[in-house]
């Protein structure tokens, strides 16, 4: 049985061909062709931590696979008043079909997965955002850019960044993270992406320096500076994270046709600016959207992968 915690556990040809079934997915779903792919299946979802995409496209996305999605607030079930992760798993997973969890420290979604009887999706954790470049290298291939692909991520060196160091180390293509002194990536996680890019090919820099980042980049892609649980240091970080804004002059540095990203939520003059968010070269809606688009197929294929 296969879970989707972080995409360092899957092969190059394993994440395209969940990409391949999301778009074929998302082609039916946009000629409102609901196929049921995992009828009368239910989708248990832990949120530990408060989410807008996260919720609505697995909510939904479950739902137009033909099966239901179960909201589970850790305020409103025993996870939040003690009950081991081990017991929480173990019930849960015998009652449900796959559970996807938003929770904090990787190590929890770990421990769940240990006992659990059903497949696990990591919809974030503190270390990882797995589901999200999913949909992010989704919208890279619809506009055409995942040949010759050059990733510029400016800012906090955080799970996005993680997971962008695993996708580059696993497809073979060139990154560059660009983020204050202090905000770095974690090493042991840019250790092991350095190891799996000599079989990929990738390209991986890192430095403190955006504007050598991006230049030449045919994607600019950030973070928000201020992260849930960090807003206590928010005045710190706004001044350690100055000049590091992808505003128009930092956008053109990179190709022209080159696309801007972001996760969302998005803080215009933080570190992006209004004219870049709104701008021509902004893909950040279309990249939300394929949050539900991108989950349906990774929810499609774990549940073949179960059964075959």
């Amino acid at each position: 049985m296969r879970h989707f915690l972080t995409l360092a556990d899957y092969t190059k040809e394993e994440i395209l061909e969940i990409l391949e079934l999301a778009s074929q997915i998302k082609k039916e779903t946009k000629n409102k062709e609901f196929k049921e792919y995992m009828p009368k299946q239910t989708l248990g979802m832990i949120f530990e931590k408060s989410s807008t995409r996260t919720r609505v496209s697995f909510e939904t996305g479950i739902y137009q696979l033909g099966g239901v999605g179960l909201f589970l607030s850790s305020n409103d079930i025993q996870l939040g008043r003690g009950e081991p992760l081990s017991d929480t798993s173990r019930v849960i997973s015998s009652m449900v079909d796959m559970v996807m969890i938003r929770t904090f420290g990787h190590e929890k979604i770990e421990e769940f997965t240990k006992y659990s009887k059903v497949p696990v999706i990591n919809g974030l954790t503190t270390e990882y955002h797995p589901v999200q470049l999913m949909a992010d290298y989704m919208t890279i291939q619809e506009a055409g850019l995942d040949k010759d692909l050059v990733v510029a991520y400016v800012g906090d060196g955080n799970n996005l960044a993680h997971s962008w160091l695993n996708l580059c180390a696993k497809l073979g293509f060139e990154l560059r993270i660009a983020t204050p002194k202090g905000y770095e990536v974690n090493s042991n996680i840019l250790d092991r992406a350095l190891e799996m890019a000599k079989l990929s090919g990738a390209k991986i820099s890192i430095g403190n320096d955006p504007k050598v980042a991006v230049q030449g980049s045919t994607v600019v892609t950030t973070d928000t500076w201020v992260s849930m649980g960090q807003e206590d240091e928010k005045e710190q970080r706004l001044k350690d994270f100055d000049g590091y804004i992808v505003d128009q002059n930092m956008m053109s540095l990179a190709q022209s046709n080159a696309i801007f990203l972001h996760c969302l939520p998005a803080y215009r003059g933080y570190e992006v600016s209004e004219e870049v968010m709104e701008g021509s070269q902004s893909l950040i809606f279309e990249e939300a959207e394929n949050r539900l688009h991108a989950q349906k197929g990774v929810m499609v294929w774990l549940d073949r992968k179960r059964n075959s």
